[in-house]
């Protein structure tokens, strides 16, 4: 039997039977270097070098600014004073949820703190006004995909290193896309609170009250003009942002707001801590598990399998967003980026496609399959602040699936939606 074919059914095969993610693609990737005689000592240096890149810092700085803007109450003030322009239309706090929702991702850099940050005020908001609680869960998980698009972001970290792209270019490539995103949620939105009833919250604001809240939220507002200001303006790279990010959180929390104490920052530490190992080590192994693949040869085997299916670049593509799609729903980003990236840039240069336009349209994937069960890590968030079961709220999630599908269809065939912002800022 092919070689290419006994590797990933042996990885499928531990997903199935639910050995963890990062443990799956280690076992694999193992296995055939002992199979193949490629040498276990490669393992150890392997690991190290996948991790050991300055770009990869950005990932747990990230992750711990995320959890300092979450815990010190910044995204609270971007609602309150967001609220204030929506009025009582109907869908008005399910609107709040999105454009709240697109903020804050360009402060947090992941879809789940996205989900954690913006759930934790809305959805208790939104059921205190009749809006169905599944309803309610379901969109903050959705409008929280946008996360993954708007940077700064994790996903096109990891996507840069792997495919030596510019990082800062595909934070500017994500940017049209990530609105696109969340502007496609709001006709559902609109829709379905209009026919249930569902409005917004209290009246038109005066000016005297917006600016009092004003003054509140400036700090939230703050922090993307400081992070992506600071990129594009060739002041940091984006690296150096995320720990710009932290420093930014840690001052609002001590001196702004003042409720950044020892317990919480000891928590806020821990649980960036739990959240970056575990990334970390899906990074660590996820990449053995492309190098095994790659040197036996089994990535372009692959890749070669794809253009025996058809040479037409949009069947192709079709395609490819069908089965990163179906990825999604078994697998997190990160291992989708290294288990497929080695078989897909072949592909990219035979068709001579762009690689950030590439890197925007699979990420568009990969934050429609955060909402995707069997493993959907905004859903899994949702769920658990809202205390409702898995089952309700994919059924309520499936409208904005479907929008979400038609703005990856927009994506993926008019590249110049992705690649406008970089060509205006010299970064492609």
């Amino acid at each position: 039997m092919d070689s290419g074919i006994l590797y990933f059914a042996l990885f499928f095969f531990l997903l199935f039977i639910g050995v963890p993610i990062a443990v799956s693609v280690g076992i694999t990737s193992i296995v055939f270097l002992w199979l193949y005689h490629l040498g276990i000592y490669v393992v150890s240096t392997n690991v190290f070098a996948n991790i050991a890149k300055f770009p990869l810092l950005a990932i747990p700085f990230f992750i711990l600014a995320g959890f300092i803007m979450d815990r010190v109450g910044i995204s609270r003030g971007l609602v309150k004073f967001i609220n204030l322009f929506i009025g009582p239309i109907p869908g008005g706090l399910g609107l709040v949820t999105i454009i709240g929702c697109v903020i804050f991702g360009a402060i947090s850099g992941t879809g789940p703190a996205d989900t954690a940050a913006l759930g934790a005020v809305m959805i208790p908001a939104m059921v205190k006004h009749g809006y169905n609680k599944g309803f309610a869960a379901a969109l903050v998980a959705s409008a929280a995909t946008t996360d993954v698009l708007i940077p700064p972001s994790v996903a096109f970290v990891v996507y840069g290193v792997i495919t030596e792209t510019s990082i800062g270019g595909l934070y500017a490539a994500g940017v049209i896309p990530g609105l696109i995103m969340g502007l496609v949620l709001v006709p559902p939105v609109y829709i379905i609170s209009k026919r249930n009833g569902w409005g917004g919250e209290g009246r038109v604001a005066t000016l005297a009250e917006i600016w009092k809240v004003f003054k509140e939220a400036i700090w939230g507002l703050m922090a993307p003009v400081v992070i992506l200001g600071g990129i594009y303006g060739g002041i940091f790279t984006p690296t150096e942002a995320a720990i710009v990010a932290v420093f930014y959180g840690f001052f609002v929390g001590v001196f702004i707001y003042r409720n950044l104490t020892l317990k919480i920052l000891y928590e806020i530490l821990r649980d960036a801590a739990v959240s970056s190992a575990v990334v970390m080590s899906v990074v660590a192994f996820a990449g053995l598990f492309a190098w095994t693949g790659s040197t036996l040869g089994i990535m372009d085997r692959a890749a070669k399998g794809f253009l025996t299916f058809s040479e037409n670049p949009i069947f192709v593509l079709m395609f490819l967003n069908v089965l990163l799609i179906i990825a999604g729903m078994l697998l997190d980003a990160i291992s989708i980026y290294y288990v497929f990236l080695p078989i897909f840039i072949p592909l990219m240069k035979h068709f001579n496609w762009d690689p950030m336009w590439f890197g925007v349209m699979m990420t568009v994937n990969l934050a429609i399959g955060t909402l995707t069960p069997p493993v959907a890590l905004n859903l899994y968030v949702a769920c658990n602040l809202a205390k409702i079961s898995m089952e309700e709220i994919s059924k309520r999630a499936i409208p904005f699936i479907l929008a979400l599908i038609v703005a990856l269809i927009l994506i993926t065939y008019i590249p110049s939606l992705s690649l406008w912002l970089p060509d205006l800022f010299g970064l492609h």
